[in-house]
């Protein structure tokens, strides 16, 4: 069981040699690596190609095998089976079948995980919007381009619901908008309790996302760390204020200069980010209902994917809230109106009779272990109490006075 301090990944001396034909070292993959990550973190996997990256992730996908060192993925070793249900992962290269359409994609992988007909379909309609592809659900997964592709991939991965998710480059082909909306997804699912491994060339994605990074270079671990923490230059100060005029610029240089005897290296004016003035004109058109060819914009969030892990919360928030919920005004319930007794039916209940039992014939002889009809007499008299009893609530059904009283 995986616990709050329990790490999801854990990896101790992991070594991995690819040797030749003849067992020959000739790829010192990753050399012994130390690693740890922790539920509910956005851990981020960074380095140059031929880092060893993508073998640290075959290795905790169990696709490799270390050659030293051990490693375990939610308490488990990465080959077990009950471990891979836990998982989802977006490889570097979307495998997709050509020739299956996006809903026919993520119902087969539905499948894989043996997810039932009813859940499966609603799983994919909630994806399908999430990712922006509703539209274009019908298409051939051949037919999409490398940023749509990407998108399927990201809805695949998560068709399972995981506890860990590992993104191998998932923004790789996608625009600033759909790279937004995917950190944007990230950062929801951690929310929700979910561990994700990310793995990106694009350094300012992960600055955004991650909490924790780890740098390789030639298989070997040269820095890890939180974002803060590596990034924090510690000899400089920055002072935020509003627009000053050029005097009390010279003043401030003034006082720090003398007084601290410190020097002032830059005044400049802060410049927003690329990235956010993209993302406010791509805004702008599409409130003004311009038209694209393209994937249209992500949908909410899959709702199967709102739960928290342990499902804790929103339980506790369901009950927290329902004492504030409007109660709706119990009308009272109008009276039936009398109606009289279906007397046609209850004729024909009064008219029926059931069968009588048949004596077997006089001249069949009766053999010992067959027991013995009741007599005529017994019989008769026995019906007639019956029907006595039965007309007595018949009557009373009807509303029927009883004239003997």
């Amino acid at each position: 069981m995986v616990t709050q301090n329990t790490p999801v990944v854990q990896a101790v001396g992991l070594t991995k040699v690819f040797r030749d034909f003849w067992h020959r070292k000739r790829v010192l993959a990753v050399d012994q690596l130390d690693l740890e990550i922790y539920r509910n973190e956005v851990f981020g996997l960074l380095g140059p190609n031929g880092s060893g990256k993508t073998t640290t992730i075959k290795m905790l996908l169990g696709l490799l095998y270390p050659t030293r060192g051990r490693i375990s993925v939610l308490d488990r070793l990465p080959t077990d089976v009950q471990v891979k249900e836990r998982i989802g992962y977006l490889p570097e290269e979307s495998y997709l079948y050509r020739f299956l359409n996006a809903r026919e994609t993520l119902d087969y992988y539905g499948r894989l995980f043996k997810i039932p007909r009813a859940d499966r379909r609603r799983r994919v309609d909630q994806l399908l919007e999430m990712v922006g592809l509703t539209r274009q659900a019908r298409r051939r997964v051949g037919e999409y381009s490398k940023g749509m592709a990407r998108r399927i991939g990201l809805a695949q991965a998560l068709i399972n619901d995981p506890e860990l998710l590992i993104l191998d480059e998932p923004t790789t082909g996608l625009d600033p908008l759909g790279t937004r909306e995917i950190k944007d997804l990230i950062v929801y699912l951690r929310s929700k309790g979910k561990t994700i491994l990310l793995c990106s060339h694009l350094l300012a994605d992960v600055e955004d996302v991650c909490q924790r990074v780890v740098v390789l270079y030639g298989g070997k671990q040269q820095a890890v760390g939180s974002i803060h923490e590596l990034l924090q230059q510690e000899n400089l100060t920055q002072i935020t204020a509003e627009r000053l005029s050029p005097e009390t610029i010279a003043k401030i240089q003034t006082i720090i200069e003398q007084e601290a005897q410190k020097t002032v290296l830059s005044v400049t004016t802060p410049s927003d980010r690329l990235e956010s003035f993209f993302l406010r004109i791509v805004r702008k058109a599409q409130d003004a209902k311009h038209e694209t060819s393209g994937a249209a914009t992500s949908g909410k969030v899959a709702d199967f994917l709102t739960t928290s892990a342990d499902g804790q919360d929103d339980f506790i928030h369901s009950l927290v809230t329902a004492g504030n919920r409007p109660v709706a005004p119990v009308e009272s319930a109008a009276m039936p109106i009398e109606q009289e007794p279906a007397t046609e039916v209850i004729g024909e209940l009064l008219t029926a009779r059931s069968p009588q039992p048949v004596p077997p014939p006089a001249s069949q002889p009766m053999s010992p272990n067959q027991s013995v009809a009741p007599s005529q007499s017994t019989t008769n008299a026995s019906n007639e109490a019956s029907e006595e009893l039965d007309r007595g609530v018949i009557d009373s059904l009807l509303g029927r006075k009883d004239d003997k009283k």
